[in-house]
């Protein structure tokens, strides 16, 4: 059973991972609102690279930020932590194979493979809880300036990429979660094995005064013994 759990976690781990890929260069995270706009002329959409515009037309205009240091610290950190729950999940997903006891790469045994895997699922969780802080920490930003009457500039509603992202670090925490788990499990089954003692059937052979008792002779014996001397041998 614990092997089936680990092979589920290291899945949907990777699956988490693909989509946190495709949730970091996704031009979605925020899209302006039109709400308490009379006339939309165009739409405005942003992540963490640059902005886009799109008119009436359909025709849309996308630039990247000018400069970095010029940014908001919010979206330089969400960068950061992006790039690195990237890093970290490329980093579990080469550890999780190595580590799985459905794969036979090398020659490692299994309690190497097991701490292969518990790795590979903590750095999956790791992953996970810094694309879920870099995308809560967006978001927060976003309803934050929504909701402030006094803000002047335009304001944004959630983007469809944050919910990718959200779905896709849930996914990597629960799969580093299932790694862990079954890894543990795995350990008290070995632990287990180790310690059952094989049955051994007794050889020990008895030093008593009933060891040197010689056994009564055969019928056979005796036969042999009157034919040999007869009845009437004297010696």
């Amino acid at each position: 059973m614990s092997v089936a759990v680990e092979t589920f976690g290291f899945f949907m781990a990777a699956v988490g991972l693909l989509m946190l890929g495709v949730t970091l260069p996704n031009s979605y995270w925020r899209v302006s609102t039109v709400h308490g706009n009379v006339i939309t002329t165009n739409t405005i959409f942003e992540n963490l690279w640059y902005s886009c515009a799109t008119d009436s037309l359909g025709v849309h205009n996308c630039w990247e930020f000018p400069s970095m240091l010029a940014l908001s610290g919010y979206i330089q950190a969400c960068r950061a932590l992006m790039i690195t729950a990237i890093l970290l999940g490329f980093l579990g997903l080469f550890l999780g194979m190595l580590g799985l006891r459905c794969t036979n790469i090398g020659t490692l045994v299994l309690s190497r493979k097991a701490k292969l895997a518990a790795t590979a699922g903590a750095l999956y969780i790791l992953a996970g809880c810094c694309g879920m802080v870099a995308i809560t920490w967006y978001a927060s930003n976003i309803t934050r300036d929504f909701f402030d009457p006094l803000y002047p500039g335009t304001k944004y509603e959630l983007g469809p990429a944050l919910y990718l992202g959200w779905s896709a670090s849930l996914l990597t925490i629960l799969g580093g979660v299932c790694l862990c788990s079954s890894c543990c499990c795995a350990a008290e089954e070995d632990h287990a094995t180790n310690t059952r003692l094989p049955y051994k059937a007794s050889t020990v052979q008895s030093t008593g005064p009933a060891a040197h008792v010689r056994p009564a002779a055969t019928s056979y014996e005796d036969d042999i013994s009157l034919g040999k001397y007869g009845k009437h041998a004297y010696v």
